[in-house]
């Protein structure tokens, strides 16, 4: 899932599995086909151990994964707060809307996930987020450090 929140612009790429090579082949989709123009292309992540910026160097030239990753700004969510990460929320909205029931082909996963995605962008729906930070210290407060003012 490539979710671009504030945009209201989503797109699902299918994949088999979700190695390295398959991460590799989402961020090409997203520099190249997505943003080719960008010059800055900020990519909020979860922590799967397949996220790793050198399976960029397995598939591309040197030069090119290079210049893909002087692109890159790779911005990783809490280890432990997946549920602030807005793709999987996304992927839940997919999951809630589209996919509650037995697809019986590939062909017809792609044309579900195509058509959702189109559906959802042209309706310009943009992500909500409520989440303050008032609130993050709340909940996430053990992650913060504590001080006394002077």
């Amino acid at each position: 899932m490539v979710c671009e929140p504030l945009g209201g612009r989503r797109e699902v790429l299918l994949e088999e599995s979700q190695d390295r090579l398959a991460w590799a082949r989402t961020v090409v989709h997203l520099a190249e086909k997505m943003y080719p123009e960008a010059k800055r292309i900020t990519l909020v992540q979860d922590n799967l151990a397949a996220h790793k910026p050198s399976a960029l160097y397995e598939m591309l030239t040197p030069e090119r994964a290079r210049a893909l990753l002087r692109r890159l700004e790779i911005v990783p969510t809490p280890k432990h707060g997946s549920w602030l990460y807005i793709a999987e929320l996304e992927l839940s909205v997919l999951s809630k809307q589209s996919l509650s029931r037995r697809i019986e082909s590939r062909e017809e996963l792609e044309r579900i996930v195509t058509r959702w995605s189109a559906r959802r962008t042209a309706a310009q729906k943009g992500v909500d987020w409520q989440f303050r930070t008032e609130d993050a210290r709340l909940k996430l407060k053990r992650l913060y450090p504590s001080y006394t003012p002077c």
